[in-house]
């Protein structure tokens, strides 16, 4: 999340179209976008796909006849996202995550979206992000992305607190629709309420000592590409990519295992399978840190308390996001609904996670 991401000298140029995608003429705008990247392909035998998985943007897939071999993603930012969302971030995160390996191919960006390479493979589910075999691919493919050094000499810092600062800074105070309101008025603490548990994340979970790497920061199931013909994981989506404490990536994930437009927290990983997750997780990264690949128990205790800490904040970072949506997307999402569930099991889950302590 901080302004630490240097992009290497050799990573490709990526080519801005000086164009606007109106939300009602996506197809066209789509194809306008294609005379430039795919030439050769003849409009009239172009098929778009609109994809609905993504409660924030519009995303389209554009491939030749009905044959997937090539598809070109048209993403269109969703409604004042730019107000969450600090676009020239995320594209320094692509291209430095592209030239590692562990993003698609970035074909360009135009005025409200980008295009680029759509991922062969399976979008994840809850049900997926549970199986041993996915998931110790999606903890080793993590911990890659938290081992790039892409600061140039700087030491990282995460911003996290001055985000969720800025957040809390944009939440509506009513909504028009009187119904709309009285719910967001009972069900949603006050301000005081929500400041009052921002001043003691800060002062709590900064203290964890978690590491600060480059981070996914909303890594939900639907945004893990799972091919198992090659036996692996992929990434998409990186928005809100950037430095961030370590625990706080693993522990937002924990947390999407619950789901998205059903949540049910009784997903939650357990903590054997998280036992298993991070253990798989802290081999890959010390390998790919150069260092001895032993894994000590401990060195699993204390990467389960930092992480179980930090969902407290991601629960409140995406409760504080979804109150902003719910003001102002267009998109068909009950977000005052999903804002009111996150910021619920925030305080519920509260006392057990802060009940842990770290080991001797």
């Amino acid at each position: 999340m901080a302004n630490y991401i240097h992009v290497p000298s050799g990573c490709p140029h990526v080519p801005k179209i000086d164009f606007t995608v109106i939300d009602s003429g996506y197809r066209d705008g789509a194809l306008r976008l294609l005379q430039q990247l795919r030439p050769k392909w003849k409009p009239e035998h172009v098929t778009t796909q609109l994809f609905t998985d993504g409660i924030t943007n519009k995303l389209i897939g554009c491939y030749m006849g009905d044959t997937m071999e090539d598809v070109v993603l048209v993403r269109i930012y969703g409604n004042k996202t730019e107000l969450l969302v600090d676009r020239e971030e995320e594209l320094k995160s692509f291209r430095v995550l592209q030239s590692h390996g562990c993003a698609p191919q970035l074909y360009c960006t135009f005025n409200n979206g980008l295009c680029y390479e759509f991922m062969q493979g399976e979008a994840l589910d809850p049900q997926h992000v549970c199986n041993p075999t996915i998931f110790r691919l999606i903890a080793r493919r993590l911990a890659k992305i938290h081992a790039i050094h892409a600061h140039n000499g700087w030491i990282p810092k995460s911003n996290l607190w001055v985000k969720m600062r800025k957040y809390f800074s944009l939440i509506p105070t009513e909504f028009e629709m009187e119904a709309v309101n009285g719910r967001f008025k009972r069900e949603v603490p006050s301000p005081r309420v929500l400041e009052d548990e921002m001043s003691w994340m800060k002062e709590v979970l900064s203290n964890l000592q978690s590491p600060v790497v480059l981070c996914h920061n909303d890594l939900l199931c639907k945004n893990i590409i799972y091919n198992e013909k090659r036996g692996d994981v992929q990434f998409i989506d990186y928005e809100y990519s950037g430095y961030n404490y370590q625990a706080y990536d693993i522990g937002n994930h924990f947390n999407e295992f619950a789901g998205v437009s059903e949540v049910d927290y009784s997903l939650y990983p357990s903590r054997e399978l998280q036992f298993q997750w991070l253990g798989a997780y802290l081999e890959a990264y010390k390998e790919h840190k150069g260092l001895n690949s032993d894994v000590t128990e401990k060195e699993v205790e204390v990467l389960y308390v930092q992480v179980n800490q930090f969902a407290l904040a991601s629960h409140f970072f995406w409760g504080l996001w979804a109150l902003i949506q719910a003001k102002y997307s267009k998109i068909d999402f009950d977000f005052l609904g999903y804002a009111i569930v996150r910021l619920n099991q925030y305080f519920k889950m509260k006392p057990e996670v802060t009940a842990l302590t770290l080991p001797e």
